[in-house]
């Protein structure tokens, strides 16, 4: 069993991998996102970008800095499956599911300019801003100190493997499975 995480920019192609791992090579999916999304809605607040990272930031206060991404993994191991946990966001994330074993970090990056029309096209609760907001929001979740807090950069630096996302879908779909087959 073979255990994936996913980290990167906004809108750089997190999504993209986790739709070829499912569709091409029969992984099980579970999102950091989906869980928060869960979590939201019981706190009865709006489902959007602030509010994803106030109750993800809570969540770790309150709990590990890995909580989230540790209760994704064991309903992971459960599956007995090839499985991808989407929206790794902090190295105390990273550290614990290198831990666990059977887990290796993929991030994503491209342009700034690329990763904002992406996300217009996609669209979702959190996706109705301007390019000045989606920049300070990356920002925000680019770098800290607090082990509770996402730090985009430094997870990034810790990935196996990186893919630079600015061609086609094609392109990028050809380099994650290029990583699969080595890894299986």
């Amino acid at each position: 069993m073979l255990i994936i995480g996913i980290t990167g920019t906004l809108g750089a192609g997190k999504g993209t991998i986790v739709d070829f791992l499912l569709k091409q090579k029969g992984f099980v999916h579970f999102s950091v996102r989906g869980y928060l999304i869960q979590e939201i809605i019981k706190r009865g607040l709006e489902v959007d970008r602030n509010s994803m990272t106030e109750v993800a930031n809570d969540l770790r206060a309150n709990n590990s800095p890995s909580f989230i991404v540790d209760e994704l993994y064991n309903q992971a191991v459960k599956t007995g499956k090839n499985c991808v946990i989407e929206s790794i966001r902090t190295p105390g994330e990273v550290d614990s599911l290198r831990a666990k074993g059977n887990f290796y970090l993929f991030a994503v990056d491209a342009l700034a300019e690329r990763r904002f029309d992406r996300i217009k096209l996609r669209a979702s609760e959190t996706d109705n801003i301007d390019f000045e907001t989606f920049l300070q929001n990356e920002q925000r979740e680019m770098t800290t100190a607090d082990p509770n807090k996402q730090n985009l950069k430094r997870c990034i630096e810790m990935a196996d493997f990186v893919f630079e996302n600015s061609g086609s879908v094609d392109q990028l779909e050809s380099h994650v499975s290029q990583v699969i087959k080595s890894l299986m």
